[in-house]
């Protein structure tokens, strides 16, 4: 009875234990079933925008036989030739407070599966032309991108000021009127100079003597030092255990050595978004003291989106917020590459495929409408500077070897499939843009406009 009664009660453990690991995994996402019709559509429409450039690519990866999805509508890879189509759309290099170049974040992304990349950078720009010619040999597609910081200004009691940063992501050219963002984004980065200066100034007065030169090598040449450089001259110089240490006592949002710079309102930042034709997103809202008024007036500025999803999934009480005000809903995983327990990699937020499309579907018409203005600009005056407003951050390049277009309709032609499908380049305007470059060369003062062959 003894031996009968020690194996019935080991069986019963074991069932256990397997009921509990099922429920680990369901929680987990891991049962795989069918896509819906509506997420196989999805799919095939996001991944022929994926693979623009490559169609043979978007025909085999977009094959609904092979395509599941788990509980949360991620897509989960079965059989051979068929493509996950990951995007981390939050990620930052050296050229803001990021600790690696744009090339070794393009190379970890696709180390990591990444298909679709976005540089945010703060407050800045120009890692982006990095970032695209790293890609090509991986066969990343990159969306220009910034992470403005911004400062939220209360307007009645229920409100506090607070610092807010906005993602902004464009097309493949960048933004249409590029100086103005650019000079923009330029007083804002010489607000950081000076916010860095004030928090090493606070830091002395608590008696920690950190220099302001150790705080600018550790930032690089031309960089405007953020709270994370600041952080890490603390750590070098043994004033703080650890990075999360630095900003715990001393550096968090009105700590004792906070300092705010020349930031401007979000909703002015957001205006600007939408005027150079881009896509504005609220970043970790999860950061704010009081994200109910900020989200409310953000939307009545333009706002299109906000982050609910993080690695560990998607953040319930900022996804009923994002419906309560009709915002799309995506995440990324904030890389900066410092390493340790607290930071999620390169591509370790899975965005349910349906989240793709939604956010394709607001995106792609507002990158339209700025790729055709950029094209018309450079129409009306076929100048260098307007030339290189579409050669910044797309397909095109200066290089030895190639072989010139003859005029400015060939560019375009070769370019337009690259960057819209052949539904958005049905256009009348595209056509009349092409019909007043037919006679331009795209050789203007002595410089010779290329494209790579492949």
């Amino acid at each position: 009875m003894g031996d009968g009664c020690a194996v019935e009660g080991t069986t019963g453990n074991s069932n256990s234990n397997n009921n509990k690991k099922k429920n680990k995994k369901k929680n987990r996402g891991g049962s795989k079933k069918k896509m819906t019709h509506e997420q196989v559509l999805a799919f095939k429409l996001v991944s022929e925008w994926v693979f623009l450039d490559h169609p043979s690519a978007s025909s085999s990866s977009s094959s609904a036989a092979s395509c599941v999805v788990d509980d949360f509508g991620v897509q989960k890879p079965l059989g051979r030739g068929w493509e996950k189509l990951l995007f981390e759309l939050h990620s930052h290099s050296k050229f803001s407070d990021g600790f690696f170049s744009p090339s070794k974040v393009v190379e970890r992304a696709h180390i990591n599966g990444v298909k679709v990349l976005a540089l945010t950078d703060h407050d800045t720009m120009s890692g982006i032309p990095e970032a695209v010619e790293s890609a090509r040999k991986y066969g990343i597609k990159i969306i220009p991108g910034v992470e403005i910081s911004t400062i939220f200004s209360p307007r009645g009691d229920s409100e506090v000021e607070e610092p807010v940063h906005i993602l902004a992501y464009y097309s493949s050219i960048g933004p249409s009127r590029f100086e103005e963002l650019d000079k923009f984004l330029s007083n804002i980065r010489d607000g950081r100079f000076l916010r860095a200066q004030n928090i090493v100034l606070k830091l002395n007065k608590l008696k920690l003597p950190l220099k302001w030169e150790h705080v600018c090598r550790i930032a690089g040449k031309g960089v405007a030092p953020g709270r994370l450089h600041v952080a890490r001259a603390m750590l070098e110089a043994g004033y703080v255990e650890n990075l999360r240490q630095a900003f715990a006592r001393y550096l968090f949002d009105g700590g004792p050595a906070y300092s705010t710079g020349s930031e401007p309102l979000a909703e002015e930042a957001i205006k600007m978004i939408s005027h150079t034709g881009g896509v504005a997103v609220l970043a970790h809202p999860w950061a704010l003291k009081n994200p109910v008024p900020i989200v409310r007036r953000l939307k009545e500025a333009g706002l299109h989106g906000m982050e609910v999803y993080k690695s560990d999934g998607r953040l319930a009480a900022y996804s009923d917020l994002a419906d309560a005000y009709g915002l799309l809903k995506i995440g990324g995983s904030d890389y900066h590459g410092r390493g340790g327990h607290n930071e999620s990699e390169l591509g370790s937020v899975n965005l349910p495929v349906i989240v793709l499309h939604d956010f394709l579907k607001v995106a792609r018409p507002i990158w339209c409408n700025a790729i055709r203005e950029i094209l018309e600009c450079y129409a009306e005056e076929p100048s260098d500077s307007n030339l290189a407003t579409i050669t910044r951050f797309g397909r095109t390049r200066s290089f030895k070897g190639g072989s010139p277009f003859s005029c400015g309709q060939d560019l375009i032609d070769h370019c337009l499939p690259l960057w819209l499908s052949s539904q958005e380049m049905e256009n009348a305007e595209f056509e009349a843009i092409k019909l007043k470059l037919s006679n331009v060369s795209v050789s203007q003062g002595g410089i010779q406009v290329l494209i790579e062959t492949k």
